[in-house]
């Protein structure tokens, strides 16, 4: 239903591996971002939810507003942050509204297995440059080659992510993505049968 929505707590409670979630803000930074991609979103996010562990967010972020919960620290870059914190941090304090998509299909053991040894290889890694974010997105969108990924954007954060875990097909480089290409207009293509639902808001607690 295109007027459906779902407040903080209800979309956490129903967070599951490999949701999506999408911010757009008003900063120039946000904007920046989405008219260099064209990108209707600026951020991109996806779930962790294993076990009996409240949701995570796994992205790529200038902040440190958080603990990480791989480390423990308070630092920029790839961070592993609890979902409903995260977000209470991107409303009241970036002032981004706020989409998830769910993903469809089984994640198994395996698909956790390959997730687990992305967090524990990426973790840490610093978020890039503006100058360095254009550099790398360009890099992949023009020359279909992977970028080192000594830094990692949020979009380029999940696409590895899902190819790592064998839901998103290999034949574009990580970099090649932008937060957009996760927004439904993209039609991203997922190996069958996974896909991702449509966006759904989510009400701001502010």
């Amino acid at each position: 239903m295109p007027d459906a929505s779902l407040s903080l707590d209800e979309a956490v409670a129903t967070a599951a591996t490999g949701d999506v979630w999408l911010f757009r803000g008003r900063s120039l930074a946000d904007v920046a971002i989405r008219t260099v991609t064209n990108s209707p979103v600026n951020h991109v996010g996806m779930v962790v939810a294993l076990d009996d562990l409240p949701p995570l967010l796994w992205h790529a972020e200038l902040g440190r507003s958080l603990p990480d919960v791989w480390t423990g620290e308070f630092h920029r870059g790839v961070q592993l942050h609890r979902l409903r914190d995260a977000v209470i941090i991107w409303e009241q304090r970036y002032g981004q509204r706020v989409w998830t998509r769910q993903l469809e299909g089984t994640v198994e053991r395996h698909h956790e297995d390959r997730l687990m040894e992305v967090i524990e290889r990426y973790d840490g890694r610093a978020f890039p440059t503006t100058p360095g974010l254009v550099r790398q997105w360009l890099t992949g969108r023009y020359r279909r080659r992977s970028s080192s990924l000594e830094t990692v954007y949020c979009a380029e954060l999940v696409a590895t992510t899902f190819q790592a875990m064998g839901l998103l097909p290999a034949r574009r480089p990580a970099s090649w993505y932008d937060p957009g290409r996760f927004w439904s207009g993209d039609r991203i293509e997922l190996v069958r049968p996974f896909a991702l639902a449509g966006e759904v808001p989510v009400r701001s607690q502010f």
